[in-house]
């Protein structure tokens, strides 16, 4: 990549209309909704697009869809995880000629493999891929934590430009910040929104943040304050955004919580037209729809 993304890169929802139905007018508001909040690049095909439930007819209609909506006005970066290369390299050819500007990529996760294996794996990806590849350390849903020393050889690989990390392990990031410190060209990304601000204060390059979706000029406002390390403002800043975690994404039992949750306040906001889940998930309930409500008119005050 020619210039690294810093900032905010929501995860992007997938809008619904029915498990196999894309809401089209609502990818269109949400890209708006999210250009308009200042965003600096969208992800979408990612867990929080629920990725893994959608079929490779509904992939290619998001990335058509959001690629138009975008129009060249932001990075678009497309998932491919899959547990196979064959299959990860069809979403990244069909993203590259829709003007994707990155392919990201978790390692295969049915069977847990080998240091090797993955190496081996993201090589392989990485040496066919028409776009280049952000490594995406998932290790709650693959089975697979991503060794420092596996990512320091793995970067370098010409067509391999960054990491996502979404593993919660804030000493592993900082070490990732220090192997890096001399590569301003590789990117180093955090999920986990807890850990956003002081792993920029530490000089992370961005966040990507699944409470942007519905708060994206906050989120945005988080990362210019974290970047300038002005500490005041990110401390305050960070104490709300701690508060629109807690808030929509705690909302009853749910392995996929945090996605009923950015979907029904979505809803509600008028953005997307429902609040449809990828099956087998279902969406929040009618009681837990309402506490999502009163979630919303109580962060919208802040």
């Amino acid at each position: 990549m020619k210039n690294i993304i810093k900032g905010i890169i929501p995860p992007m929802i997938t809008p619904l209309l029915n498990p196999d139905t894309l809401d089209v007018q609502g990818v269109a508001n949400l890209v708006e909704h999210l250009i308009g909040g200042d965003v600096n690049g969208i992800f979408i095909l990612g867990t929080t697009g629920e990725a893994q439930q959608l079929s490779t007819r509904l992939k290619k209609e998001l990335i058509a869809q959001s690629a138009k909506c975008i129009n060249g006005r932001l990075p678009l970066l497309v998932g491919i995880t899959d547990c196979t290369v064959e299959d990860s390299l069809i979403v990244a050819e069909f993203a590259a000629k829709h003007g994707a500007t990155a392919a990201v990529a978790a390692p295969p996760y049915f069977f847990a493999l080998s240091k090797s294996e993955l190496y081996d794996y993201y090589t392989t990806l990485a040496d066919k891929s028409p776009l280049p590849v952000f490594l995406y350390n998932m290790p709650s849903h693959t089975k697979a934590m991503m060794d420092l020393d596996l990512v320091e050889k793995l970067a370098q690989h010409p067509n391999i430009a960054g990491l996502k990390d979404s593993s919660a392990n804030g000493v592993y990031f900082c070490k990732l910040l220090k192997m890096f410190a001399s590569r301003p060209d590789f990117g180093l990304y955090v999920g986990p929104e807890e850990m956003f601000a002081p792993m920029v204060l530490m000089g992370g390059h961005g966040g990507v943040s699944g409470g942007a979706n519905v708060y994206p000029k906050f989120f945005a406002e988080l990362y210019a304050a974290a970047a300038k390390c002005d500490v005041a403002t990110t401390l305050a800043l960070q104490s709300r955004m701690l508060e629109v975690g807690e808030k929509l994404f705690g909302i009853g039992q749910y392995s996929a919580g945090y996605i009923k949750g950015i979907k029904t306040a979505l809803k509600q906001k008028s953005i997307i037209n429902a609040d449809c889940m990828a099956h087998p998930f279902s969406s929040l309930n009618a009681d837990d729809s309402a506490k999502v409500a009163q979630a919303l008119q109580y962060l919208d005050s802040l």
